[in-house]
C-alpha cells in the first residue's frame, strides 16, 4: 500500500434522491436467515439494494495520515489492543469474553463512563459463500459468517440512531443477537436512557472492527471517511425490514470531496474504531439541518461513512476474516447540567 491509492467505491445512483428520513423506495425486506428482497413498496427495480454507481475514489494511508484521525473529531481510528485467547468463531466466547474487552476498549478511547456491547458480525467471503455459522449462536441471521459489505454507508439514521438506543431499554426482540443471554432482560436500564436523553446528556453508537484471521488484511480492507467531509444532502435513507422492526442505513451519493482513509494491513493486535452515531455531532444536533464540517473545528462528527474496498485482492492474498462489535456509549454529563 502506498500513501494514497486509487480504490473503487460503490455509492448510491445519481437518480436516488437524497433523504434524512424513510420514504418507502429504497431498502430490503429480510429474513431471518438473513437474505434480502427488495422492498414490494419501492417504486421501481432501480430502488432495490443492488443499484450502485461504481466511483474511483482516492484512499489516504491512515497510518501515516496528519494530522492523526480521531474518533472524536473524524469518526474512526487505529489502537494497538493484543487479541485475546479466544475463538472469535464461538458465540459464547464472543459474547461472554470479548464483549467485555470492546467495552473497555471503547471507554478507554473516548472517556465515556458507561459501554454496552449488543451486537456483532463476522465477515468473510468464503465463509459467507460457504454458509458458515458461529458456533452456539441461536438459527437465524444472528450466527451466519456475513461477506464484507461493499457499499459506502453509515450504520444508523436520524431517526434509527434514537429508535435503537430506546429499543435497548425493552426486551431484546427475536432478532436480536443477546436475546439467548439475556432472556426478557433489557440491556439498558431506565436510568442509562435517563442520563443519554436528558439535557446535557450524551450518547453513541461505537463499532469495534478487529482483524480475527492470524495475517494481515490483504483483500477487501474497510476504508472510512473523514465525517467532517460529509453534507446532508449526500444522505439517502435504506430501509431494512425485519419481521419485528425497521432499521435504516444512510446510505451515500457521491461528492468528490469526501476524503477516504485505510490503514494498510490491520493485524490481529489492532482495532479500528468506528463511530456508527454520536449524539453531539452538528449533524445530530441540528436534525440534519447542518453538517459536521459546519461545526466548529473541534466538535464531534456525527458518523463516517464506511466501506469494504471493492477490488479484487492480489492473487493469492489471504481471505480477510473480521469481526465488529456494536457497543452502546453513554457519557457524563455536560459541566452545569443537573444530571
Amino acid at each position: 500500500w502506498i500513501a494514497m491509492a486509487m480504490s473503487m467505491m460503490n455509492y448510491c445512483p445519481d437518480y436516488v434522491a437524497p433523504s434524512l428520513f424513510r420514504n418507502g423506495k429504497l431498502g430490503v425486506r429480510r429474513d431471518k436467515e438473513g437474505s434480502d428482497h427488495t422492498l414490494p413498496t419501492a417504486t421501481s427495480p432501480k430502488d432495490s439494494a443492488s443499484a450502485r454507481k461504481v466511483v474511483g475514489v482516492q484512499i489516504r494511508d491512515g497510518r501515516i495520515a496528519n494530522p492523526k484521525m480521531t474518533l472524536n473529531q473524524n469518526g474512526f481510528e487505529m489502537r494497538p489492543r493484543p487479541s485475546l485467547p479466544i475463538d472469535y468463531y464461538s458465540f459464547k466466547d464472543t459474547v461472554n469474553t470479548y464483549y467485555s474487552d470492546c467495552e473497555a476498549a471503547v471507554k478507554e478511547a473516548t472517556g465515556a463512563r458507561w459501554a454496552f456491547a449488543f451486537d456483532h458480525n463476522v465477515r468473510s467471503k468464503s465463509g459467507n459463500s460457504g454458509m458458515k455459522r458461529q458456533a452456539g449462536a441461536a438459527q437465524g441471521r444472528q450466527g451466519l459468517v456475513q461477506g464484507p459489505a461493499q457499499v459506502v454507508h453509515g450504520d444508523y439514521t436520524l431517526r434509527s440512531a434514537a429508535e435503537r438506543m430506546h429499543q435497548l431499554g425493552l426486551p431484546p426482540s427475536a432478532n436480536d443477537t443477546l436475546r439467548q443471554v439475556l432472556g426478557d432482560q433489557p440491556l439498558l436500564s431506565p436510568e442509562i436512557l435517563a442520563r443519554a436523553t436528558a439535557p446535557g446528556g450524551r450518547w453513541a453508537i461505537i463499532n469495534v472492527w478487529r482483524n480475527i484471521a492470524h495475517t494481515p488484511v490483504q483483500a477487501y480492507p474497510l476504508a472510512c471517511t473523514d465525517g467532517k467531509t460529509v453534507c446532508q444532502d449526500e444522505l439517502a435513507t435504506f430501509e431494512i425490514h425485519y419481521d419485528d422492526r425497521i432499521g435504516e442505513n444512510y446510505f451515500a451519493k457521491h461528492n468528490p470531496r469526501h476524503e477516504w482513509y485505510l490503514y494498510p494491513n490491520l493485524t490481529r493486535h489492532e482495532i479500528l474504531l468506528l463511530k456508527q452515531w454520536d449524539s453531539s455531532g452538528t449533524l445530530a444536533q441540528s436534525q440534519g439541518k447542518l453538517a459536521d464540517g459546519d461545526g466548529a473545528p473541534e466538535s464531534p462528527c456525527t458518523f463516517s461513512f464506511h466501506s469494504a474496498v471493492d477490488q479484487p485482492p492480489a492473487q493469492g492474498a489471504p481471505d480477510r476474516e473480521s469481526m465488529e462489535v456494536r457497543c452502546f456509549v453513554v457519557y457524563d454529563p455536560e459541566p452545569g447540567s443537573k444530571l
